[in-house]
């Protein structure tokens, strides 16, 4: 994936006078995937057919559930022993297109390309996945992508194909050389309007509606600092109902566990699962002992992997991206904007 210094990174834009044309064109030979309503109240990833006449809609709210998934399994298996030796078992990687992704969930991506960069699984179905990303013209309900520079527009280097939408329709950014070769063959003219200035008026508009971000601002150095009373963790901690819901939907979130399953033959399958770290037992180690034994020690450990300065470090942002999809699953009302309106006030010190 083509890398890039500043925001002027597209090999190429062109003017798109049909989405769904595009979408057929990349479906060719790959599984394509894009959210849509399942009928029932619900947004999902579904895979679509190559001639499916659907117009495309653009998102305004990311989906429930991100791109997570595709590349690292909610469960599967990792090795077999037979009783005498090891048998690595390779995971299915077929070609597939994740179109429509938003700046958010692109750069989580990103993120976790990084925290699974030696984990063959992960690299497998990554390698095989084109990403088409979706410029956002106005921010989603809960989103501060702004203020964790993750969007609204597309970050470089975190997608192949970016879809910007403008006045007169739509345009197309080529992002990487993945991108380019998945174009060919597809007539597509020059753009001749001034893609950049209206990549800036989408950003300028976006941050406008989610505000200065004083509120985390204020959080993230709390947090950073050591601030935080331990009772104000327990009385966050108290209204955890340990569903895993916000672990589940993050899209940072990399957590798992293993599990041995016994076969039919006598062989035993290692598999691994996703986890949580705010279960209980997450941390128990064999001696019995628990560091994080309390529901505060528990958030507190989620949060400080969120916006620790350590990880920013290493990882070269945050781990949230500003989707707020925690403040929408969450029964005990402390997703982010709670947490860090409660840990950002001087009383939490």
């Amino acid at each position: 994936m083509v890398k890039a210094e500043s925001d002027d990174f597209a090999l190429a834009c062109f003017a798109l006078d049909s989405v769904e044309r595009l979408r057929a064109h990349l479906a060719g030979g790959r599984t394509l995937y894009e959210v849509r309503e399942d009928g029932q109240g619900g947004r999902h990833w579904q895979a679509l057919a190559a001639d499916d006449p659907t117009p495309f809609v653009a998102q305004t709210e990311p989906p429930p559930f991100s791109a997570k998934a595709f590349f690292f399994a909610e469960r599967e298996a990792v090795f077999r022993f037979d009783g005498e030796r090891f048998v690595a078992i390779e995971p299915p990687a077929p070609a597939q297109v994740l179109f429509g992704l938003h700046a958010c969930d692109l750069a989580a991506v990103a993120y976790q390309d990084q925290f699974f960069a030696a984990d063959a699984h992960y690299q497998a179905r990554r390698a095989a996945t084109l990403l088409v990303g979706l410029d956002c013209r106005h921010s989603c309900s809960q989103g501060f992508c702004t203020l964790v520079d993750s969007g609204p527009e597309v970050r470089a280097g975190t997608a192949d194909l970016i879809l910007l939408p403008s006045e007169d329709g739509w345009l197309l950014l080529v992002a990487s050389a993945a991108g380019a070769a998945a174009l060919a063959d597809l007539d597509l003219p020059p753009a001749t309007v001034d893609w950049q200035a209206q990549r800036a008026l989408h950003r300028q508009q976006v941050a406008s509606e989610q505000g200065d971000g004083q509120w985390l601002q204020a959080g993230i150095a709390a947090i950073n600092a050591g601030q935080i009373s331990a009772a104000t963790w327990e009385s966050l901690g108290l209204r955890c109902l340990v569903c895993s819901g916000c672990t589940t939907v993050c899209p940072t979130c990399s957590c798992f566990a293993p599990l041995e399953r016994q076969l039919p033959d006598g062989g035993v399958q290692h598999e691994r699962v996703w986890d949580s770290c705010l279960y209980e037992g997450f941390q128990k180690e064999a001696s019995g002992h628990n560091p994080a034994g309390m529901p505060g020690q528990r958030v507190q450990r989620f949060w400080q992997h969120k916006f620790g300065e350590g990880f920013r470090q290493t990882f070269g942002r945050y781990g949230c991206v500003g989707c707020g999809r925690c403040d929408q699953v969450c029964p005990g009302g402390i997703g982010v904007h709670a947490v860090m309106h409660k840990v950002g006030k001087p009383c939490s010190n």
